[in-house]
């Protein structure tokens, strides 16, 4: 992964109050952390900031941190954390983790997929992400954007595993190697649902009050008394 510079000031503006009087003037607050010197806290341009994050692949960037009366010229650093307003998106906070050149460096990036699969494009599969990122470990230098990962040969039923992605020169992919990350579904098989009638749509038998078309007399009522009719009287 190739740093970029980015600029950075010292912040003197703490806490919620502090934060919102930065982001007023046109700053994002921000953090620096590391295990050779104490955290710190800054502000960064927001328009620098943005135009950065819009021209990486993912939000996880390797920066030469300028910042302004610091002892040192620069910082080789991670963008470990953005933080965004849920409904603007706009970057609420950056954490900044200070690394050294030799140090391995354990982070998640993206895993993307490339190329048609076979099940998806033959027999109408889904292809699905199991996995999004993927934790990895290398030098800053070698840390990659993302991972890619070919499904063209990948057919309904097929799937790809952790320990089947090669990893480029100098990373190691971290974590169980029998996960799935890439896998084609089966399509899903169309139910069609039968009308169900509704109870009150029955039609019920009609009583027959008259004579058949045919002359016969319909059927005695089951309910009609059974009792003999009374005697006259002598």
């Amino acid at each position: 992964m190739k740093s970029v510079a980015l600029h950075a000031s010292p912040r003197s503006l703490a806490r919620r109050k502090g934060s919102r009087a930065v982001r007023a003037r046109g700053q994002i607050p921000a953090n620096v952390y590391g295990k050779s010197a104490p955290a710190q806290n800054l502000e960064l341009d927001a328009t620098e900031f943005g135009e950065l994050v819009h021209t990486a692949h993912s939000e996880i960037i390797l920066v030469d941190l300028a910042i302004k009366g610091d002892a040192r010229p620069t910082r080789l650093a991670l963008v470990q954390d953005v933080q965004h307003h849920p409904l603007s998106g706009e970057v609420l906070h950056v954490d900044f983790h200070e690394v050294k050149p030799d140090e391995m460096v354990t982070i998640r990036v993206p895993v993307e997929s490339f190329g048609e699969a076979v099940g998806v494009k033959s027999a109408g599969g889904t292809l699905e992400h199991v996995l999004l990122k993927l934790r990895v470990r290398a030098l800053p230098k070698d840390l990659p954007d993302q991972i890619s990962v070919d499904v063209s040969a990948l057919n309904v039923g097929d799937s790809v595993h952790l320990g089947d992605i090669k990893p480029p020169v100098g990373v190691e992919i971290l974590g169980d190697k029998h996960l799935t990350v890439l896998a084609v579904a089966a399509p899903i098989a169309e139910v069609v649902e039968t009308p169900v009638a509704a109870a009150g749509d029955a039609k019920q038998p009609e009583m027959l009050k008259e004579k058949k078309e045919d002359g016969t007399a319909p059927a005695p009522d089951p309910k009609a008394s059974d009792k003999k009719p009374a005697e006259k009287k002598k």
